[in-house]
């Protein structure tokens, strides 16, 4: 058998390689299995080079950052250390049509968008998948903080929080399917993050001390607005303006703005106008490009609908459960009734009011550590 591990060149991923090549059993037929590395390859770090300024290395491209050139490399350098055979595969395209593309239009649309879920979803695990399986690899694993257990009765595989729940991913997974999770192994879910980088220091990994990377890896200013401009001059593109209004929530015309891709619900800074009391953008109505600001209880809200839904543990339309709901990944969750619907939608209804219900972003459904699925939030009701 042949494990493919996707390779960042992070420690997590690299530690990950680590316990499958020193500690695979040995099979039925008396063989080893074969751990191979992969990185993919997906974004050109040299792409939009106004954006980089201090950020560019010495090479001209980003450093120190999720999948940069630096990465690559430090993978490949884990790779050799640990002998075992390692491969650079190029899913820019890819990762373009279904990550970058979307992640603009959702802006230029008013939602706040979330690409680590649609890399995991759409990248790392299908198209991932399919590329291990053309190099003979049955199962592939990453360096995810999270769990995969198959229930014994119903014969399906259940996605679990990581035990470490500082560190756990199982957010950013809720879009994977039965074929995936059958696939799939998440050598780090049941260790923490201190123990991971004591058996990365006690192995000599040569990123044993590397630091993390929290940024968005396309986005190396850390400024999502000026990675928009720079895109769509890039691909000349002139979206159509969203320029509008800043409105108060009884329908008085406070400023004007530039276009509704610059906020965010909850944003407090960068309004463009100076108030005795504190405003936050409340709602965003990309239809009339009105942006619609409040004090801080008027984003308390109980109820969304939810697109794209992606059961892990099925339902039909109509049925309703209970669920801890998490509507961002540092949300520490909510009591809940989600609803299914036809088409792939969901109704939630939180039991108490939550602050900063976002369109764009991820609601994932929990019982307890087990993810029962999760979508898009689409609309707060």
């Amino acid at each position: 058998m042949t494990i493919a591990v996707a390779m960042s060149g992070g420690v997590d991923s690299s530690t990950a390689a680590a316990l499958l090549a020193g500690n695979n059993p040995v099979n039925s037929s008396g063989a080893t299995p074969q751990v191979v590395g992969l990185t993919m390859q997906l974004w050109n770090q040299r792409r939009l080079p106004q954006l980089l300024g201090a950020e560019a290395g010495e090479g001209g491209h980003a450093s120190g950052r999720c999948c940069s050139l630096d990465d690559v490399y430090d993978a490949r350098a884990v790779a050799n250390f640990l002998n075992i055979p390692y491969y650079v595969i190029n899913l820019e395209k890819q990762f373009e049509a279904t990550v970058v593309q979307p992640f603009v239009d959702g802006y230029l649309a008013g939602e706040t968008p979330i690409p680590c879920s649609r890399c995991n979803t759409e990248i790392k695990f299908a198209q991932f998948l399919t590329t291990a399986r053309q190099i003979g690899a049955e199962r592939i694993a990453t360096g995810h903080y999270a769990r995969i257990r198959r229930d014994e009765q119903t014969g399906r595989y259940q996605l679990l929080r990581g035990v470490d729940r500082t560190k756990d991913q199982a957010y950013f997974l809720f879009g994977l399917t039965q074929e995936q999770l059958a696939h799939s192994e998440f050598p780090l879910g049941e260790m923490t993050k201190q123990e991971v980088r004591a058996v990365a220091r006690g192995r000599g990994l040569p990123v044993a001390e590397k630091p993390e990377s929290q940024e968005i890896c396309f986005v190396p200013t850390g400024s999502y607005r000026q990675f928009i401009d720079a895109y769509l001059a890039e691909q000349q593109r002139r979206a159509e303006s969203t320029a509008g209004e800043v409105v108060s929530t009884d329908g008085r015309v406070l400023a004007e703005h530039a276009g509704v891709q610059n906020f965010t619900v909850g944003q407090r800074k960068g309004l463009g106008m100076a108030t005795g009391a504190p405003l936050y953008v409340i709602s965003i109505d990309p239809a009339k490009h009105r942006v619609v600001v409040g004090d801080d209880r008027k984003l308390f809200r109980r109820a969304f609908r939810v697109r794209s839904v992606n059961w892990i543990r099925p339902q039909a339309p109509g049925d309703a459960m209970e669920a801890l709901v998490k509507i961002r990944h540092n949300h520490p969750g909510a009591k809940a009734r989600v609803e299914a619907h036809e088409d792939s939608e969901a109704v939630v209804e939180f039991l108490e009011p939550q602050r900063a219900i976002t369109p764009g972003q991820a609601a994932v459904f929990y019982d307890g550590d087990e993810v029962i699925g999760g979508g898009w939030i689409s609309k707060v009701l």
